[in-house]
């Protein structure tokens, strides 16, 4: 039986909003394909392993951010992970932190920089239902479908030349819209380099996304997308159309 371990990331910091609910998510669909998987919690005082399978990062205000990348830039786990190619899923927060710079209790912060992104305050908040298309960073082979989740921050994300986005925005703000960096100004949500998806939507995104879920189970588990055995869960369908149809 294939394993998978779930690397829960700072959920004592970076769990405001729900996200914790992404593990849960990469847990069962795993789980219902026959997969030994497990959720691994890494709190604040824990040394950041580099052998988990997937890792995920969620939500925070400025404090949670200030002390999530005190953490990350003094355990190196993470950054030996991604450098291994290992799946890291992050969320609001958690791109910014992963970033090179962020704001943060009205200063510039340097992050980890897994992500060739800065992100510095929007002038209004973003808030609402956010709807993409991930048309962008040679992801679209495999995701297919929309990409819908609920925003609520005050990052202007910019783009360099290393980082490509996620998916191109139909509703919402997403990164922040026109900002001039790698997309041309194009209104854009998250960030996809190397093995690191981020996104600004919450949800849990993975919960309205099953497809980047199951995105993120394959390349776990070396296998293409298509390999995955089908889950025929209506009651998720039925809600994912009733939330891309509002």
């Amino acid at each position: 039986m294939p394993k998978l371990t779930i690397g829960l990331v700072l959920p004592d910091v970076l769990g405001t909003y729900g996200d914790d609910g992404n593990a849960l998510v990469l847990r069962e669909r795993a789980r219902m394909r026959g997969v030994d998987a497990r959720i691994e919690r890494i709190l604040l005082d824990d040394d950041i392993p580099a052998t988990c399978d997937i890792y995920t990062l969620g939500g925070g205000e400025d404090a949670a951010q200030l002390l999530a990348a005190a953490r990350l830039n003094a355990s190196p786990g993470l950054k030996a992970a991604a450098a291994d190619g290992r799946p890291i899923f992050a969320v609001c927060a958690g791109l910014q932190v992963l970033g090179r710079t962020f704001h943060a209790r009205g200063g510039e912060v340097d992050g980890v920089g897994l992500l060739d992104v800065t992100t510095k305050p929007l002038s209004t908040r973003a808030t609402g239902e956010i709807a993409t298309i991930p048309t962008r960073a040679g992801i679209t082979a495999e995701l297919t479908e929309p990409l819908t989740g609920f925003e609520n921050h005050m990052g202007a994300t910019v783009l360099g030349p290393e980082a490509a986005a996620l998916g191109d925005v139909t509703r919402g703000v997403g990164n922040g819209a026109g900002v001039a960096d790698s997309t041309g100004g194009a209104k854009v949500d998250g960030v996809v380099q190397g093995s690191v998806i981020a996104t600004y939507m919450h949800g849990p995104a993975l919960a309205r996304n099953p497809q980047l879920a199951d995105l993120l189970i394959a390349r776990a588990l070396d296998v293409p997308l298509a390999d995955l055995a089908p889950l025929d869960l209506e009651d998720v369908s039925q809600l994912r159309r009733e939330r891309l149809a509002k």
